[in-house]
């Protein structure tokens, strides 16, 4: 953080403009209110601390302002079953296809795996980590690395099983003139998805497969695109809590994970 900057997980008017019409309004009861509802935008300070610094929710500095970790908790899974963050993103998507930022060329795909400390939903023993229990992170960018769809699964899940899931789950970008925008002119990925049925399925969406080949030498030469989506979760794990899985409940981590792609979508419309 360089001098004169706030830190990272407070809220700058430009976001809270976009988020604060998205929350449902909670009324006040008359009888028996009780203590007064914190602030929403101060909660939400707190949310984006624990998700940048990865630190326990019980952990939570009070003298920050940002209320307790149970009551940032409880507003996080509030917001995310509302739809809140799901929309936030879609919003930001389409802000930047009017600003002409998104590459509809392409899509990349890919996946990377996180262990998950204390099991619960959408694990699995992992692969790549002696069988220990891990989930997978699975992205769809398009062709610049802005993140369209982020989704979770066991840590033991064939990536090519999510490749119709996360094409089918793009949502319509609207944003110019014209039908609204969901589908990509050609979808990248590496050997991990070379299977002909999923093949003819993309090409059934209209999409064009250009999937490298298992069995072949390297250097197909796809690399020189697929970075981006290399990148954009690299940029995902910047965010500390999601380089570890530490919620039991999958909802929770799919809303961190979601809220991490609307910010990394609002940093490249604001830049």
């Amino acid at each position: 953080m360089r001098k004169g900057e706030q830190p990272p997980w407070i809220v700058p008017d430009s976001l809270w403009e976009r988020v604060e019409p998205l929350l449902p309004k909670v009324e006040r009861r008359k009888r028996h209110a009780g203590r007064k509802r914190l602030d929403d935008r101060r909660v939400l300070c707190g949310i984006l601390f624990v998700l940048h610094t990865g630190i326990r929710w019980e952990f939570l500095p009070q003298e920050l302002g940002f209320g307790s970790g149970m009551t940032c908790w409880r507003r996080l899974a509030e917001w995310h079953h509302a739809g809140v963050w799901e929309r936030l993103h879609r919003l930001l998507l389409e802000e930047l296809h009017a600003a002409g930022q998104l590459d509809w060329s392409r899509a990349v795909i890919d996946s990377s795996h996180v262990r998950a400390l204390k099991g619960g939903p959408k694990t699995g023993p992992s692969p790549v980590d002696r069988g220990r229990p891990g989930s997978k992170h699975h992205l769809l960018t398009d062709g610049n690395g802005i993140p369209l769809v982020v989704s979770l699964t066991g840590g033991n899940r064939n990536d090519v099983t999510q490749l119709m899931p996360l094409l089918e789950a793009v949502p319509p970008v609207r944003g110019r003139v014209g039908r609204p925008r969901r589908r990509p002119g050609r979808l990248l990925a590496d050997r991990g998805y070379d299977h002909d049925k999923y093949r003819r399925l993309v090409w059934a969406k209209g999409i064009k497969p250009v999937i490298a080949r298992r069995g072949v030498p390297h250097g197909s030469g796809l690399g020189v695109h697929r970075y981006v989506v290399e990148r954009t979760i690299g940029l995902l794990h910047w965010f500390r809590r999601l380089r570890i899985r530490w919620e039991i409940l999958d909802d929770i981590h799919e809303a961190f994970m979601t809220l991490a792609a609307a910010i990394i979508c609002w940093r490249r419309l604001v830049r």
